[in-house]
């Protein structure tokens, strides 16, 4: 999975951090205590934790330095939107996610259809398209300002199967027309 429009980039993230504001309201396991100061951080362990952790976990056990970025952003995330949905309350807060949620999944067919020219990954493989396309983000982020790999050559064989992916869809596409 590469992207090619930076919209999509952001619609990852933005799936993900809405996903945590809605997962905010499931039942807490554990309310961590208010800061000494009086800070109303709004933090709780609930779904949304055990969702980031789940995350977290996975992504540094595929790639220990990538998957670790990608576990620091997860948590960032859940801390985030943890404190933003608090902060709106479960009648605004689903408001925001379903305008964002719809927003992000039309842009990400557009986007797929337009300037990839092929159908998201939600429509092959449900974990490619929930698990591996936000960790997919952060190696693409980090492959470009860094020139980061998980191993020699990666980028290159990913872009390889990218092209004969595309083309292999063109080819069914022609076929069916």
């Amino acid at each position: 999975m590469t992207f090619n429009n930076q919209n999509g980039l952001l619609a990852q993230l933005e799936l993900y951090f809405t996903s945590l504001m809605y997962l905010y309201f499931t039942p807490s396991f554990y309310t961590i205590p208010k800061s000494p100061c009086g800070f109303d951080h709004g933090l709780v362990l609930n779904f949304g934790f055990l969702f980031t952790l789940m995350y977290a976990a996975y992504y540094v056990v595929f790639d220990k330095r990538a998957g670790s970025m990608a576990a620091l952003l997860c948590f960032v995330c859940w801390v985030g939107a943890s404190y933003i949905a608090n902060k709106l309350g479960y009648s605004q807060t689903w408001k925001v996610v379903l305008a964002a949620q719809l927003f992000c999944w039309t842009n990400q067919f557009i986007g797929h259809g337009v300037f990839e020219k092929r159908a998201p990954a939600l429509l092959d493989n449900l974990a490619q398209a929930f698990l591996m396309a936000p960790f997919f983000v952060v190696l693409e982020v980090l492959q470009s300002l860094f020139k980061y790999e998980p191993y020699p050559g990666f980028s290159a064989s990913v872009q390889a199967k990218i092209k004969a992916d595309i083309r292999e869809w063109k080819e069914k596409k022609e076929k069916l027309s």
